[in-house]
């Protein structure tokens, strides 16, 4: 096994991508995370691909209506930025998500694992697996390569 390769949000490799926006058109369950005071303050989260993300009191619980057990939080500033509340409960992103193959980065290495550091936590993905996604923030994140090939379109 390999020695993950790690980013930031801050590394300067970052410029060097070429980073396509596309629009994600899918309606999406939206639950605030708000535990009561006796409550954790702090939820983990393991997604679907096996990353552990962090929800603090207020974040957002972001899943897709058909898949419900598949939830990853979203910090609320962020969360303002880039969706809208379609009806109660539900939430649609509005703005690009920009996107480039995470195989950029190894330089083609589609078993190169990678360490992304996005705001709710770090996650080791498999390069040839995912894209790198970058939001309005300049916040990164890994995004299944499946995932976003089925229901991501190139923004025009």
């Amino acid at each position: 096994m390999s020695v993950p390769l790690i980013i930031t949000p801050q590394d300067p490799r970052l410029d060097t991508l070429d980073f396509k926006p596309y629009h994600d058109s899918e309606e999406r369950r939206v639950v605030p995370f708000l535990p009561r005071s006796d409550e954790s303050q702090v939820m983990t989260i393991k997604t679907s691909w096996g990353a552990q993300l962090t929800a603090n009191k207020g974040y957002l619980l972001i899943m897709d209506v058909d898949q419900p057990s598949d939830i990853w939080p979203v910090d609320p500033e962020i969360f303002s930025k880039s969706y809208a509340i379609t009806r109660p409960g539900y939430c649609m992103k509005i703005v690009p998500t920009f996107l480039v193959p995470l195989t950029d980065l190894t330089y083609g290495n589609v078993d190169q694992l990678v360490t992304v550091q996005s705001l709710e936590g770090l996650e080791t993905v498999r390069a040839g697996d995912f894209y790198l996604a970058r939001g309005v923030s300049g916040e990164i994140w890994a995004y299944p390569k499946k995932r976003a090939d089925e229901i991501m379109r190139p923004a025009e």
